[in-house]
């Protein structure tokens, strides 16, 4: 049954995206973020349904759009230029048959980034990315929050409808996500037009909140946890009443530690003795690995490059307290281990140049974020929504930026997504200033008739 409802979805949004074609990208959106192939048992393996939805996606823009006023982002070039940039490391790779693997789904990522913002040529199209981006996610979102209520939760052990452990089903990935989605549902509580504000829209957002909130905890991922104390630092920015905001935070920490699930305290304790933890020794090990690697290999060493690392990391635990203390160190040995950081992944990865400029496509969206957010913040009541859209952009981008310290997660399609909303406000609020008009579809003009 399960398989049929997923079929019978998709052919619904199928068959509506050739009446309205911007619902191929949307397709594409879900299907990109949910993975429904790997979430059924028969049909939708064997049918290459991603390549199909692109494929629609964007024969629709290029048959039915309008393209008047049509902008190119600097940021798209250097989106085409990083994707370039990686199938030339692809090509020279240490590890040639691995590298081809990621690369299969890294330049499909980099491509529709580029290409997304030339579909998001109205507000309504922002928007409805927006909300398939949210309500995709919080279909795995809302599940593992169920499933932390009534287990718990713990690292590795919260199945988030598939066993394997990549994309969004991967603990730290999800959570860093979780968090960085809150203030665009916030948005959408005051500022949406699809679900316009209501008490059923602000019920259902708040419980979302609540939600992505409790996936740091059901992963018992540190990650999580940091995500939500940025973020939390990032609203009060925001907040009219900063002193009241601050206190509500303090209140709320208070009374949620003693519900929270010893699996989860108990992670959460490894950061202040991180030498004892396997874990963030290896990464400490890896990072100044790659760090080297980086030195004789300037231009990177293409995709999985990490699997040609060997390291040696001393763990330190230390037990008792006083004159009872004991501290124990421990030689451990390992060898291909992740680079647990999109920052070390990129410099590992692709270089210089290629973390250069991975940088540069996300500073940039910072900084455009900021410049719309300062320009609109006293916008006339039509345009009201642009500087909290912004904002929430913004926000979302830098919890990934600090949650991607952590995971290597430089590549992660949804982000990708996120990126090029932020190139399609930043065009559509230019074409507007620039008094371009749109037309949906393409009409014939009508003839002029002679007087």
């Amino acid at each position: 049954m399960r398989d049929l409802a997923f079929i019978g979805y998709l052919l619904v949004l199928f068959g509506m995206g050739f009446r309205r074609p911007f619902l191929f990208v949307l397709a594409y959106v879900y299907i990109d973020i949910v993975a429904p192939q790997r979430l059924t048992y028969y049909l939708l393996n064997a049918v290459p349904i991603s390549l199909i939805a692109v494929g629609l996606a964007v024969g629709g823009w290029a048959v039915a759009d309008d393209k008047s006023g049509i902008r190119i982002a600097p940021r798209q070039v250097m989106i085409v230029a990083l994707l370039g940039y990686c199938l030339a490391t692809t090509l020279s790779a240490d590890f040639p048959v691995e590298a081809l693997d990621k690369w299969g789904w890294v330049w499909k990522a980099l491509a529709f980034a580029a290409f997304l913002p030339f579909t998001l040529r109205t507000r309504l199209r922002i928007e409805a990315l927006l909300a398939f981006m949210i309500l995709s996610a919080a279909s795995i979102i809302i599940i593992g929050a169920l499933k932390t209520l009534a287990s718990g939760g713990g690292y590795g052990e919260l199945n988030l409808m598939v066993s394997n452990n990549s994309g969004l089903y991967e603990g730290s990935t999800i959570s860093a996500v979780a968090i960085a989605i809150i203030p665009v549902i916030a948005w959408f509580i005051r500022h949406g037009t699809i679900f316009r504000p209501n008490w059923k829209v602000t019920v259902f957002c708040l419980a979302l909140i609540f939600a992505c909130l409790l996936i740091p905890i059901g992963t018992s991922t540190r990650t999580g946890l940091l995500c939500i104390g940025l973020l939390a630092v990032l609203m009060l920015r925001d907040a009219r009443r900063k002193f009241l905001y601050l206190g509500m935070l303090a209140a709320i920490g208070l009374v949620a530690v003693p519900f929270l699930p010893s699996a989860f305290t108990e992670r959460m304790n490894t950061i202040k003795t991180y030498q004892a933890d396997a874990s963030a020794s290896t990464r400490l090990a890896v990072w100044a690995w790659t760090w080297e690697y980086a030195k004789t290999h300037p231009l990177g060493g293409g995709f999985e490059a990490y699997r040609g690392n060997h390291i040696r990391y001393d763990t330190v635990a230390v037990t008792g307290t006083g004159a009872a203390t004991t501290v124990t160190s421990k030689l451990e040995v390992d060898a291909a281990r992740a680079y647990h950081s999109a920052y070390f992944e990129m410099l590992g990865e692709q270089g210089y140049p290629g973390a250069a400029l991975w940088l540069l496509i996300n500073i940039a969206g910072l900084v455009h974020m900021e410049v719309l957010r300062r320009r609109y913040r006293d916008a006339p009541p039509d345009q009201a929504w642009v500087a909290p859209l912004a904002g929430a952009l913004q926000n979302g981008h830098i919890v990934y930026l600090f949650g991607a310290a952590f995971i290597a997660i430089a590549f992660q399609p949804f982000v990708y997504m996120l990126i090029g909303a932020q190139i399609g406000l930043d065009t559509y609020l230019a074409r507007v200033a620039a008094g371009q008009s749109f037309r949906p579809m393409r009409r014939a003009r009508p003839a002029v008739v002679p007087a």
